[in-house]
């Protein structure tokens, strides 16, 4: 049976993200596999795609959700890691990294939040030479 056709996330949702990570410092945009990612350097700091039967997903093998779900996934450290981790819906943990947390995007997302964590992420990932920059 072949694979149905992969969902891309939506153009709203990318273009909301976009406006976040490519405000901060020689963040550039790219597609992914599936979906948009946001990088810094060589360094993925937000990815945006959809779950979907048929493809591997780290969501739907976490939550048994089957149905299409737009998810972001992010970097995070130290206590806002842990805090993430342990929050629950619309936070789940992706196996693949230890330092990758990743939530669902729906009608109830918090924007405000997702600009922090887009951030705080950017954070993680950049040389701290822009970081400081960010940070002036």
């Amino acid at each position: 049976m072949p694979k149905p056709p992969r969902i891309e996330p939506d153009g709203p949702v990318v273009a909301r993200l976009a406006a976040m990570a490519l405000a901060l410092p020689e963040a550039y945009e790219e597609d992914a596999w599936t979906g948009v990612r946001w990088r810094i350097r060589t360094k993925t700091f937000a990815h945006v795609l959809v779950a979907q039967e048929g493809y591997t997903s780290a969501y739907r093998d976490a939550t048994g959700v089957t149905e299409p779900t737009t998810v972001l996934t992010f970097r995070a450290s130290g206590d806002e890691l842990l805090a993430l981790v342990h929050a629950g819906h619309p936070f789940y943990k992706p196996p693949w990294s230890p330092t990758v947390v990743g939530m669902v995007v729906d009608d109830d997302t918090d924007w405000s939040e997702v600009a922090e964590l887009v951030t705080e992420s950017y954070r993680h990932c950049a040389p701290q030479r822009l970081v400081r920059r960010l940070d002036s």
